[in-house]
């Protein structure tokens, strides 16, 4: 493993092939500046005005981002971003455009006091964290003891018939409780939701975060796209209309302040949390949708954003804080602006009430006499069948120091792990091709029914994450992909064809042509929703293709052969076919497909050289995934120990080993990860790389990607997190708020104290590209926010105190300077006043009543005191009526 400088990834141009090129000198005194700023950058001498920054110059994404960072230190020059590098492409085209631009300095970014984060308290960071264990604690208790009744109730059952009974009975009261608790703890721990603000760590944010993962672990999450949950969201106070069809499993939480309309569609991933994480405080606002909307796929909608009747918001799309759709309009990309396509591109069906409410039915159905029996009384169910299998396992017959204990938590732990394997993998390549013959393409059913029904029985078991993580990343994920049913026409093995995450709608309708390439968490939109009705479609992305990180790819995709769509790009479904560029953006632009550095590995991509180079790293990946097989079993067999220990040890500490053994399995598998991943890293930090995919470092980076990793986000909004990601690698300050940020390289990653990063955003410092392989660190400052959604790439600088938006793309190389605020995809400099949301107007009118209590009438004086009351103690008022 061959440790490279960070310099080998920003190398400068020939500098001979340069010189004999036809040289044009600069005709103003702005070109002449950036023609001396890119030149430095470059490497060269002097660079001609009418050079091509990319096809002349030899440069890349990343060279250019440095440009625009040096050009944004210049107090002479106007701000760039990397857009306009793209939308103009030379020295003179740049120029001319900024010409009426008046410059900003970089020293003197636009005022914004709401993002200057005051430094936190440790003692309360540490009270915080405290409470919220014992609350964990208290919660495995009051679990372990309802579970302990219940199932010694349950095992008391005299015959197969009385045990399915008992656990029917007991399942279902059972499931009942887990769905009402967060409802009943809602309304009395907060009341209803209102727009406020309140700093993270105090008494105010642990009722917050009580709440949130209440309604987390709900198992009510698994009703997505069922009538169900409309009513589920209506317990919690959401105002939700008739005939509203949501898909989204990233579930809101501040329920009151979300405002639904009737006949409105909300698609997979789409993020309305009606609450946000901004410089170290919780701010609450509402959503507002009117009737007959539609949310497309990998959306953000921010606090205070609101869609009128009709309105549409396209796939890869973002609304900020403030915007407002109105009624009838379609906006799309990130921030949103208006457009004249349609995503709404299905007719409606007949789908009234009564189908609603019969297949709302059907489902408790199901739960109650199907799936929660065979859950709770399964164990004994199985046991009273095959009497040998108790013999075998000990239970009620053996010490807990027993090797017999041991040696059956061996055998059942193989058996279920590997057996569930193979019998998994069989079932996902049969049962669901069956199914598919029940629903025809291009046909529009109605929502709940036996098609959409079975719809959604095939989506859930082929998109099962365990088998993509496992073949990902190697060419075995090619032959997983076409038994699911994709068609990949010839393939063009590259051993990285695929990564770990991709998901689709249906299998049998998704076509990726030879020779693409596709990183991680692409998403294959070929189904489409109204209100009332459903249809799936083919779906077909091009050949020669490379797709990078975060793309949902719709069918009817405007895109052909050789392109690249960049992370996050939102892909274009209107104009003519895209062919041999590369897109970029939401909405998306063109950019070059490549450039000659991005083709330097390009001859062991060819010939012998490949098929030798090939053939490795198939070796290596069969040994990789039989190594993390083996430390996913070995994870599986700890937990069946202590699942049987705590089975010997019940009869001499109750249902306190029920508690303490979920604590620890908790704790175990967090440690557990930790060590395999360092352990494979040699407790030692990655170091930026440029290399080929088929350089045997890239391989062993793979295997870090594939060390599990789901436990994560258990960990969310607590201090815990913040512990693990240290122990992981990160250079880590204190007093982190992180809400659900993913970290791919940990030791890559440095964040200052007392940052702020948001649910579902993404800390990446690698890129693949085609067939070469990119590391570098990123760097965030002290205070810095990340806001939902939003993508950091690597090689990135944010200074202390800079914001960065939902759903923003921050490219490889960018310098956001300290207490700038950046947004968009690809992010850029706002240079308008920050929207200021309205937990903010209201703390502002507070501390203006305060201001007036100092000159008038005990009234006035009473206002003050109510509301630095309510500020100290994080009283009810803080988030809602309060009882």
């Amino acid at each position: 493993m061959e440790e490279k400088s960070v310099e080998v990834l920003t190398p400068g141009p020939d500098g001979s092939a340069i010189a004999k090129r036809r040289y044009t000198g600069p005709k103003s005194g702005i070109e002449t500046i950036l023609a001396e700023v890119l030149a430095d950058v470059v490497r060269v001498e002097r660079v001609s005005v009418d050079s091509h920054y990319f096809d002349d110059l030899g440069a890349n994404s990343l060279v250019m981002a440095h440009f625009c960072a040096q050009v944004r230190k210049r107090a002479d020059l106007p701000s760039v971003s990397m857009k306009d590098i793209y939308q103009y492409p030379t020295i003179r085209n740049l120029a001319a455009a900024l010409a009426d631009v008046a410059p900003t300095p970089a020293d003197s970014p636009v005022p914004a006091p709401s993002e200057v984060v005051a430094p936190g308290s440790t003692p309360r960071y540490v009270l915080c964290g405290t409470l919220q264990f014992l609350i964990f604690l208290v919660y495995c208790f009051i679990a372990g003891a309802v579970a302990s009744q219940g199932y010694g109730w349950v095992s008391a059952g005299s015959d197969l018939v009385d045990i399915y009974l008992r656990s029917a009975v007991f399942g279902g009261a059972g499931f009942v409780g887990l769905c009402t608790f967060p409802i009943v703890a809602k309304w009395i721990l907060i009341g209803r939701w209102k727009p406020r603000e309140f700093p993270v760590w105090g008494l105010t944010y642990l009722r917050f975060w009580t709440i949130k993962v209440l309604i987390h672990a709900n198992p009510m999450i698994f009703f997505v796209g069922n009538p169900l949950y409309v009513l589920y969201l209506r317990a919690l106070g959401a105002r939700v209309g008739k005939g509203v069809t949501i898909l989204s499993r990233t579930l809101p939480v501040c329920t009151d302040l979300l405002t639904i309309g009737a006949g409105t569609v909300i698609r997979k991933e789409a993020f309305i949390l009606c609450y946000r994480a901004h410089a170290g405080r919780i701010q609450t606002g509402p959503v507002t949708l009117g009737r007959d909307v539609f949310i497309g796929e990998k959306t953000v909608l921010d606090i205070d954003t609101s869609m009128g009747d009709g309105a549409q918001l396209g796939h890869s799309s973002a609304l900020h804080s403030g915007q407002v759709v109105p009624d009838g309009q379609r906006w799309h990309g990130s921030p949103a602006q208006r457009t004249e396509l349609d995503y709404l591109r299905i007719a409606s069906a007949d789908c009234g009430t009564l189908r609603r409410a019969g297949y709302g039915l059907v489902t408790l159905l199901q739960v109650f006499l199907l799936y929660v029996p065979l859950t709770v009384g399964g164990t004994y169910m199985l046991v009273s069948i095959v009497p040998a299998l108790g013999t075998l396992l000990g239970i009620d017959t053996v010490g807990f120091t027993s090797p017999r204990l041991y040696i059956g938590a061996l055998v059942l732990s193989f058996v279920l792990f590997f057996g569930l394997a193979i019998v998994g993998l069989v079932v996902l390549f049969t049962v669901p091709r069956l199914l598919s013959a029940m629903v025809e393409p291009d046909k529009v059913y109605p929502l709940y029914g036996f098609h959409y029904s079975t719809h959604r029985a095939i989506a859930r078991m082929t998109n099962i994450k365990f088998f993509a993580w496992l073949f990902g990343d190697s060419s075995y994920i090619v032959h997983y992909l076409r038994g699911l049913g994709y068609d990949l026409s010839h393939v063009e093995q590259t051993g990285s064809n695929f990564g770990t995450e991709v998901q689709h709608e249906t299998p049998y309708l998704s076509s990726v042509g030879s020779g693409t390439m596709v990183a991680d968490g692409l998403s294959i939109v070929n189904a489409d929703f109204s209100s009332t009705s459903f249809v799936v479609s083919r779906a077909s992305i091009g050949p020669r293709n490379f797709l990078g990180n975060n793309i949902a790819y719709p069918s009817g995709a405007r895109t052909g052969d050789n392109c690249l769509l960049a992370t996050k790009v939102m892909i274009p479904l209107d104009g003519e076919i895209r062919e041999g560029v590369g897109l970029l953006g939401s909405p998306c632009f063109e950019i070059p497909r490549s450039v000659e550095r991005d083709s330097r590995f390009d001859h062991l991509r060819t010939g012998d050289q490949k098929r030798r180079s090939l053939a490795a790293k198939n070796r290596y990946n069969i040994r990789t995934m039989s190594f993390f097989l083996l430390v996913r079993w070995l994870h599986f067999f700890v937990l069946t120990v202590f699942g049987l220990a705590a089975i010997d040890l019940y009869g001499v500490f109750g249902q306190v080993i029920i508690a303490a053994t979920l604590a620890l399995t908790l704790g175990f598998t967090a440690v557990y990860f930790v060590l395999v991943e360092r352990g494979i890293a040699a407790f030692r930090a990655l170091r930026p790389q440029l290399c080929s995919i088929y350089d045997p470092y890239f391989w062993w980076h793979e295997r870090l990607w594939k060390v599990p990793d789901e436990y994560l986000n258990i960990f969310n909004g607590t201090p815990f997190k913040n512990v693990i990601w240290r122990l992981l690698g990160v250079r880590l300050g204190s007093r982190v708020f992180d809400d659900g940020c993913y970290l791919t390289e940990r030791t890559l990653t440095t964040i200052g104290n007392d940052c702020t990063l948001n649910s579902g955003s993404k800390i990446q410092c690698h890129s693949q590209e085609d067939g070469t392989f990119k590391s570098d660190g990123s760097t965030i400052g002290v205070g810095c926010t990340i806001g939902v959604g939003a993508h950091v790439h690597y090689g990135v600088t944010m200074g202390d105190g800079a914001v960065l938006a939902p759903d923003s793309f921050l490219m490889k190389g960018e310098e956001m300077p300290e207490y700038a605020r950046w947004g968009g995809n690809p992010a850029a400099e706002e240079r308008d006043a920050p929207y200021q949301p309205a937990a903010l107007m209201r703390k502002g009118r507070r501390d203006h009543l305060g201001q007036r209590a100092q000159t008038t009438g005990p009234a006035g004086l009473r206002d003050s005191n109510d509301a630095c009351g309510a500020a100290l103690v994080g009283g009810e008022q803080h988030l809602g009526d309060g009882k």
